[in-house]
């Protein structure tokens, strides 16, 4: 029998690579390795029915406790727990830099930690969008806007990425070009804000 941390370790790895390759295979052009093509990975069997989002924050409420005793999981044990579940599959990366933020023993209530996580994901989806606005030329308000409206309706809307270059006033194959750069940085970012969900008319833009 594996020890508990060792088997999390395990499956942790096996996520990361199964993702990684899962995504190869949904972009596939038929240039790829048959090898990966044939492969089927496994997310259902590395979902834990205990662990879910609310065991996740009673851990770290945990882990912030104040007296000797409280908190019986180390920072690297929380990562290696919430990484070795499929359910955090997107999420993971945003937990584990939230955890670090932390300090054992600092007392904050399970309410605060769920506060603290909600607005520490507002402020780093806002610091992704401004970079990627930066980078094209937009101004950061109405890329926000648009990214809104996408994830509201869950479409995605040409005319409106139309108006949304229109500022930049490029030609029609600059813009073209323009677009297609724009939608490389906004589609991982689109995906992993929606989960398993499906945003209609996004396909398109998929690399």
């Amino acid at each position: 029998m594996l020890p508990e941390e060792n088997l999390r370790g395990f499956r942790g790895a096996y996520l990361e690579t199964a993702q990684r390759l899962k995504a190869r295979q949904d972009k596939d052009d038929g240039t790829g390795s048959t090898e990966v093509d044939q492969v089927d990975f496994e997310f259902v069997l590395f979902a834990s029915a205990v662990i879910d989002y609310d065991y996740i924050m009673g851990l770290i409420a945990r882990f912030s406790a104040k007296g000797p005793g409280k908190s019986k999981m180390s920072r690297e044990q929380l990562i290696g727990l919430i990484s070795s579940d499929a359910k955090f599959m997107n999420e993971r990366e945003d937990i584990a830099e939230y955890i670090g933020t932390l300090k054992a023993g600092e007392g904050l209530s399970e309410t605060v930690i769920r506060e603290g996580y909600t607005r520490f994901k507002a402020e780093k989806n806002a610091k992704e969008l401004a970079a990627i606005a930066q980078k094209h030329g937009l101004a950061t308000a109405a890329l926000q806007t648009f990214v809104d409206g996408i994830l509201d309706r869950m479409i995605f809307d040409g005319e409106q990425l139309s108006d949304l270059m229109a500022p930049l006033d490029l030609g029609w194959k600059a813009r073209t070009q323009a677009e297609l750069a724009l939608m490389e940085d906004l589609h991982p970012i689109l995906t992993k804000r929606v989960g398993s969900r499906d945003i209609s008319g996004l396909s398109a833009y998929e690399q």
